[in-house]
C-alpha cells in the first residue's frame, strides 16, 4: 500500500480547513482528532495556512497536509511547514514530478479521463475527484472508475453529510473531503469535535 492510499484509508472523511487566524489551529485540530478524523488538510488559501500546519502537528494522532498546492513553490512551503501530505486541485506534470522526487504523500485533483491518463503516466493511481459535484456528481464518478479501474479516490467539492454516504459506499472511494467539520472562524471545539465524531462513523 502507498503512503497516500495508508492516508486516505485512516478516516472516512478528511477535512478541508481553511484557518483564518493561527490561533484557531490547534483548537481545531484537537477537536477533530479527539472526533475520530486524524487527517487535516489546511489549505494554502490564508496567511495563517503554513504557520496552522506546524501548529496542528503538535496535536498527538494529527497527520496534517497541505491543500491547494499549485506548483513547486508552493510545495516546498508546505513541506518546510512540516505537511506529511500535499493535495492539489488539479494535475501538473511539473508539480507531479516535483511531488515525486521528495517522495511526499500527493494526491492531484482530477476531473476527466485526460487528467487521470496524465497521471497513470506519472505512476500515480490516487487522486482527488474535484469539483466533484460541479465535474458531474457520482454518475461521472462511476463512469470515469469504470475504464481504470486501478485507480482510488478522494471526491472532493459540494460534499456534505447528506450525500457524503452515497460516494463512500462506491468502493473506488476510500474517503470524502468536505469543509463541513471544520467551519471557518474560531472553533467551538465542543461542535466540531461532535461533528467529526459523526462523520467519522459516515465510512461504517
Amino acid at each position: 500500500m502507498t503512503k497516500i492510499e495508508s492516508i486516505m484509508r485512516m478516516a472516512p472523511v478528511i477535512p478541508v480547513i481553511v484557518v483564518d487566524e493561527i490561533d484557531h489551529a490547534l483548537p481545531l485540530a484537537r477537536a477533530l482528532v479527539a472526533g475520530g478524523l486524524p487527517v487535516l488538510e489546511v489549505t494554502l488559501r490564508t496567511e495563517a495556512a503554513l504557520p496552522a500546519i506546524t501548529a496542528m502537528k503538535e496535536v498527538p494522532g494529527a497527520i496534517v497536509g497541505a491543500g491547494t498546492v499549485t506548483n513547486p513553490t508552493d510545495l516546498d512551503k508546505a513541506l518546510d511547514a512540516g505537511a506529511e501530505f500535499v493535495v492539489s486541485p488539479g494535475l501538473t506534470e511539473l508539480l507531479a514530478r516535483a511531488a515525486i522526487e521528495k517522495d511526499v504523500p500527493f494526491l492531484p485533483g482530477i476531473a476527466n479521463a485526460g487528467d487521470i491518463m496524465c497521471g497513470l503516466d506519472l505512476g500515480l493511481g490516487h487522486f482527488k475527484f474535484f469539483p466533484a459535484i460541479a465535474a458531474g456528481g457520482l454518475p461521472a464518478l462511476k463512469a470515469l472508475a469504470a475504464p481504470f479501474h486501478q485507480c482510488l479516490f478522494c471526491p472532493t467539492g459540494g460534499i456534505g453529510p447528506e450525500n457524503a454516504p452515497e460516494w463512500l459506499a462506491f468502493d473506488p472511494v476510500l474517503c470524502v473531503g468536505g469543509s463541513w467539520v471544520a467551519p471557518r472562524g474560531k472553533p467551538d471545539e465542543v461542535q466540531v469535535e461532535a461533528m467529526a465524531r459523526d462523520a467519522a462513523r459516515l465510512g461504517k
